[in-house]
């Protein structure tokens, strides 16, 4: 009988710390604190992660678009409506029902409104984001009328592209390492080889792993994009970026020891750019025409020139 005495007592000053000035002065800093966050956060959008960021990087493509809209216009609002909604329940529950004024509670077990709002309303809700959040589902799914194909394929610890459409043009791109970036150059997402498209065209992505490897994951978070590489399948996604520049994901897949080396680099030029550098890519690697004989891999990949080698792509 002592112990449920004193625990009873424990209760109360816990209740009694959490209210009046002390429960205020916590709320305010609260507020603040996310209210400075959220200003800094949207300072830093970019087409990379930066330090202190909060929130999702800047959309490039209409996909990217449509997931903010669905995070921003829709999440959000009903996030921040349940949020308001019981954090003002439970301020009345403990202003209301305090020990003081309430000593004694009245023995309510059944209340037929409430029981009936509680189960109806959370179902609206989902109705709510159940819709939105099919169609950007199948808009996500396939590319609507590609112009061109690019095939990544996952390896330990690496990326290898190819351009189908393009005789077959194929490069590895690794992690620049740590002792060889250049100023101005990220740690950990600087590659030798990146990935070069043109801006204001449709995409389509086809990810894929090497028979013997490992599950990896292509993710562009700029993008919105995400597959898996999966040995043996072949999994397909689309994007279309709006505006040049230079733009960073990372596999997000745990894929082995080295997975923290398995950065993305995407830079989105121009058209006429992306020309230019695909026949400087092609003269190097020795492409023949369509009726020669084909030359070896091998040689493809070492001659796949880097970046720059033609005409510079835009970036950041």
């Amino acid at each position: 009988m002592e112990s449920r005495a004193e625990g009873r007592k424990g209760m109360l000053r816990l209740a009694r710390s959490i209210t009046g000035r002390r429960l205020a002065r916590a709320c305010l800093v609260a507020g603040c604190a996310l209210f400075v966050l959220g200003v800094f956060s949207a300072a830093v959008w970019a087409q990379q992660p930066h330090p202190w960021q909060l929130g999702m990087q800047a959309p490039a493509t209409p996909v990217k678009d449509r997931i903010h809209f669905l995070h921003n216009d829709i999440l959000m609002p009903i996030i921040t409506a349940i949020t308001v909604f019981v954090f003002a329940l439970l301020a009345y529950v403990m202003i209301r029902f305090h020990h003081r004024r309430h000593p004694v509670p009245r023995p309510i077990t059944h209340n037929t409104v409430v029981e009936i709002t509680w189960t109806v309303l959370p179902i609206i809700i989902l109705l709510a984001i159940f819709f939105p959040s099919l169609r950007l589902m199948y808009y996500m799914d396939r590319a609507p009328d590609a112009e061109m194909t690019v095939k990544v394929t996952g390896k330990q610890w690496y990326w290898t592209y190819e351009y189908p459409d393009q005789g077959g043009l194929a490069f590895d791109s690794n992690l620049v390492e740590e002792k060889d970036l250049k100023p101005g150059q990220p740690r950990l997402l600087e590659v030798d080889n990146p990935l070069i498209v043109p801006v204001n065209t449709t995409v389509r992505v086809q990810v894929t792993g090497v028979p013997d490897g490992v599950i990896h994951s292509w993710f562009v978070p700029s993008f919105g994009v995400q597959e898996y590489a999966m040995p043996g399948r072949l999994n397909e996604s689309w994007f279309r970026i709006e505006r040049e520049g230079t733009y960073y994901g990372e596999c997000n897949q745990i894929c082995g020891i080295n997975h923290s080396r398995m950065p993305i680099e995407i830079k989105a030029v121009s058209r006429g750019d992306f020309q230019q550098w695909l026949a400087t890519a092609k003269k190097n690697a020795g492409l023949a025409p369509a009726d020669s004989p084909k030359p070896d891999r091998d040689q493809q990949l070492a001659a796949a020139p880097p970046v720059g080698s033609g005409s510079p792509p835009a970036g950041n």
